[in-house]
């Protein structure tokens, strides 16, 4: 079984750790590849930092029209290698096929976004701000950064950061997931045929050991990372400490509002995608669905019937609408709050424990959950579960729902599903969320709009993609200039 190796200074090389972590399958626990793991990855870390820095500084100084034309040729790389790309996603994380080729069409969409970098990066200039006097603001890149991504998008969260990073003149290091890293070797793969300076875009393996070596080494400028909160909260807070930029996207507990006028078809289909696409983890996936004023189950039996006819299975098989979760542990972790829901008092209207897949009987699966009545003043309603369970709950009118809504501690994504646009400008401009969706299940901005994100959801004052990118990865500079042969000019 190979053991994968770093990108560093523009080669494949082996780690320093000769420590390693199985990368599994979790459709059948088929052992992938070893991932290097364990205290001796810091040394990568530093190995790739020395190399980053030094073509940052070559990098720093090409022009801006040239350094996206490797945008362009990306693009085109991945375009032509998605069908590869989206089955290592769907082997090493469970999605769906669809899941995996949207996953990489998105990160194609930053790419194209990140390619307007000579206007996203412009300054601002003032002439004659005083008597002879001109001031210019100038965008300059910070150095060397990094990012340390989740297992749940292997290629698509790399590119929030990456081509807006090194079109905007910076290095970049990418510490993937340990659990999924085989889909950034493959982009690797596609990276290495670029024409930028060796060291540029680097990749190295491991856990906590390569995550701290980011944070503490003092040539790195600036961290990107997503994940949950409890990590995220740790990576600012150290990161900062060393006096790095930080951005890091958190967990959350997304809440659905439905409406009685609103489209009970239109919503549950969309209400079910959102809830278990990715099997639920995803950090923007709806979990707890408020129906408001819903008496006769009109809303809840649709959304049931919805819900039930869904399949489960390996990704990468047809008419499958649901793949596994990662990991053993998280299948026992997320069967476990199922439990502890219905220990709280939640009826059960689906219970998707005990699931079994022909053919993949050792897999990872569990089937789509729905507890309804789950407890108000308990845990699991405050809980990020990231799995494929839904909280059902009712509540009397807008108001009261939108007090919940915004009593979490929580802030990613809020939505409403209406038929009234009273209800939903009220909604967009009083829902405590980062993330507002408007008869939509899963708000995931566009490339060009910042990954947003609030409260607990997000450490940080800027975001992932477009302009919050830009400015992420670039510093200002003003200068104010004054030249000799106007000093004394007299008007």
């Amino acid at each position: 079984m190979k053991t994968l190796k770093n990108y560093i200074n523009g080669a494949w090389v082996n780690s320093a750790s000769v420590n390693t972590i199985e990368v599994l399958n979790p459709a059948n626990q088929e052992v992938l590849a070893k991932v290097p793991y364990g205290k001796d990855t810091a040394k990568d870390v530093v190995v790739a930092t020395e190399t980053a820095f030094k073509a940052y500084k070559e990098w720093s100084k090409v022009p801006v029209m040239r350094r996206v034309q490797v945008l362009y040729k990306l693009k085109s790389l991945f375009e032509e290698n998605k069908a590869e790309i989206a089955k290592i996603i769907t082997n090493e994380s469970g999605k769906t096929k669809g899941e995996s080729f949207g996953e990489i069409q998105r990160a194609i969409e930053n790419i194209e976004v990140a390619c307007g970098t000579p206007m996203l990066m412009a300054g601002d200039v003032i002439e004659d701000i005083a008597t002879g006097i001109d001031e210019m603001m100038i965008r300059q890149p910070v150095g060397v950064t990094a990012c340390i991504t989740p297992f749940n998008f292997p290629s698509m969260i790399v590119f929030w950061f990456l081509p807006y990073a090194i079109a905007t003149g910076n290095s970049f290091i990418v510490k993937p997931s340990e659990k999924v890293p085989l889909t950034m070797m493959k982009i690797f793969e596609l990276l290495d045929q670029l024409d930028i300076p060796k060291g540029l875009i680097s990749l190295v393996h491991g856990g906590k050991e390569s995550v701290d070596a980011i944070l503490e080494h003092p040539t790195i400028k600036a961290v990107s990372f997503v994940g949950s909160t409890a990590v995220a909260r740790y990576i600012y807070s150290k990161g900062t400490a060393n006096g790095k930029r930080v951005q890091a996207q958190g967990g959350a507990k997304n809440p659905v509002i439905v409406l009685p006028d609103a489209d009970i078809e239109m919503s549950s289909n969309i209400i079910a995608d959102s809830v278990y696409g990715c099997a639920g983890q995803r950090c923007l996936a709806a979990s707890t669905i408020i129906t408001v004023g819903d008496e006769k189950r009109e809303i809840k039996d649709s959304i049931y019937e919805t819900v039930k006819s869904r399949t489960t299975g390996y990704g990468w098989d047809d008419n499958i609408s649901m793949g596994p979760v990662i990991t053993a542990e998280s299948k026992s972790r997320i069967a476990g709050l199922i439990q502890k829901g219905i220990d709280e008092g939640a009826t059960p209207l689906l219970d998707g424990r005990n699931t079994s897949v022909s053919g993949y009987e050792n897999g990872n699966f569990l089937s789509p959950t729905i507890l309804e009545n789950v407890a108000l003043d308990k845990d699991l309603i405050r809980t990020e579960i990231f799995g494929p369970v839904m909280s059902l709950i009712s509540m009397s009118n807008i108001e009261e729902a939108l007090q919940f809504v915004n009593s979490g501690n929580y802030g990613n994504m809020a939505c409403l599903f209406t038929s009234s646009g009273a209800s939903a400008r009220k909604f967009r401009n009083e829902a405590d969320a980062g993330n507002i969706g408007i008869n939509i299940g899963v708000a995931a901005p566009m490339a060009q709009f910042p990954f947003s994100g609030w409260k607990d959801s997000f450490f940080g004052d800027l975001h992932g993609q477009g302009k919050h990118a830009i400015e992420f990865f670039t510093q200002t500079k003003v200068v104010i200039e004054r030249w000799p042969n106007i000093w004394s000019r007299k008007f």
